[in-house]
């Protein structure tokens, strides 16, 4: 049974309706249709922790779409089921990738320096305070980045860099 009919929540539900109303109507060609399809399936999979069913989903996704706008997203949300299951060097693999299709995309900017910001922890952690530095310098960069993209969305991050004199 396909993703989009075992969806139980009303948001997922009707997101599922609004998509397949979209496909129906949008005049696209069958393969971006499909790859909608396994895009909105894979979303639907990860927001509901089904992490392993939203990947074979999202690489089913990136077979069929060819608009690097579309791929940008769908290699975004990869990202996330990465970052989700605590491999960051892959999360951040995916994140460049959708930066390189869509460097307008602030939440790629954002999660990627959240990574860097963790690293920097753990090398505190571990007693590394220049190698801290340097992870929070580079997550620094990339707050700035999602930030110019979108002032409003990422208030703790602009807080965060005027505490640590940051802020440009």
């Amino acid at each position: 049974m396909p993703r989009s009919q075992k969806n139980e929540n009303f948001i997922d539900k009707t997101f599922t309706i609004l998509a397949d109303i979209i496909l129906k109507i949008i005049p696209t060609v069958l393969t971006e249709k499909q790859a909608f399809a396994y895009y909105r399936d894979g979303m639907s999979a990860q927001s509901e922790g089904e992490y392993a069913e939203a990947l074979q989903n999202y690489y089913e996704a990136m077979r069929l779409e060819v608009d690097p706008y579309d791929r940008s997203y769908i290699l975004y949300n990869i990202g996330l089921v990465h970052t989700s299951n605590g491999e960051h060097a892959k999360a951040l693999e995916y994140y460049f990738q959708a930066l390189e299709r869509n460097p307008t995309l602030p939440q790629a900017f954002n999660n990627t320096a959240l990574i860097c910001h963790y690293r920097g922890e753990q090398a505190i952690n571990q007693g590394d305070p220049e190698a801290a530095e340097v992870w929070f310098d580079q997550a620094a960069e990339y707050w700035k980045q999602a930030i110019l993209l979108a002032p409003a969305n990422y208030i703790e991050a602009q807080n965060w860099l005027k505490i640590t004199g940051r802020f440009d």
